[in-house]
């Protein structure tokens, strides 16, 4: 069977430009399953988020991720600390994903209402979230997508203070970097790499100019064994 490899590398992918992954990431026809397949091939690491990352209602979202990280404080530390979790609600450009990591607490919500409300006005993609998130039925009215690991009634506050934002995060077990483009649906999310976006347009090309070659081939011969050698989609 022939190579696994559909594009060489890198420097084999012209340029594209972020319009184009954004419309490119878009395109139906590119699933997360298929996104997540070409990030494993761009980067031999995997891109898809643990499997818990479940959103609240079934849409797709295509957006540069937009970071903030938060971790557990006791409830008689008096300091004050800096909110940098509204501050990137507030800061983060239009079409952005927010992109929440509730570091040792996965069950403490860290969106509500109305940071919902703040994100839809504010014209933001939605949120994918390390923890969890509450008040899914207003949230729901809003219309804000939001991607979580957890439901939960339980707040942030006195529980949880803000480290940092627009910084590298461990988000359902990837590592997201501040501008990296995020990939959302009913399956799942997928961190698209930025240094790697060109390369994973390039063979998202590729997966879709074979399975559309394949699918006649399945219909005629009703077997996937005899599409794969001609076409090889994996």
């Amino acid at each position: 069977m022939a190579a696994i490899a559909t594009v060489a590398s890198a420097a084999d992918v012209a340029p594209v430009t972020h319009e184009q992954i954004l419309a490119a990431l878009r395109d139906p026809i590119n699933s997360t399953g298929n996104i997540a397949d070409a990030v494993d091939e761009a980067t031999g690491a995997r891109g898809w988020m643990s499997a818990d990352m479940k959103p609240i209602f079934d849409t797709k979202i295509v957006g540069r991720a937009a970071t903030a990280l938060m971790r557990p404080v006791l409830r008689n530390d008096t300091r004050k600390y800096q909110n940098h979790l509204l501050e990137i609600l507030d800061q983060a450009e239009p079409g952005s994903v927010l992109v929440y990591v509730m570091q040792d607490g996965l069950e403490i919500a860290a969106m509500g209402n109305l940071m919902a409300t703040t994100a839809k006005v504010r014209g933001l993609e939605g949120a994918v979230i390390d923890g969890a998130v509450r008040d899914i039925t207003e949230i729901r009215q809003i219309g804000l997508p939001v991607w979580s690991r957890r439901v939960s009634p339980a707040t942030s506050v006195g529980r949880m203070v803000s480290v940092d934002k627009q910084i590298p995060v461990l988000c359902g077990g990837v590592m997201v970097h501040p501008g990296d483009y995020i990939v959302a649906d009913a399956d799942g999310a997928v961190v698209v790499p930025q240094a790697s976006a060109a390369q994973v347009v390039a063979l998202l090309k590729a997966y879709a100019d074979k399975e559309t070659k394949m699918v006649p081939i399945i219909e005629e011969t009703k077997s996937m064994l005899k599409a794969l050698e001609r076409y090889n989609r994996y």
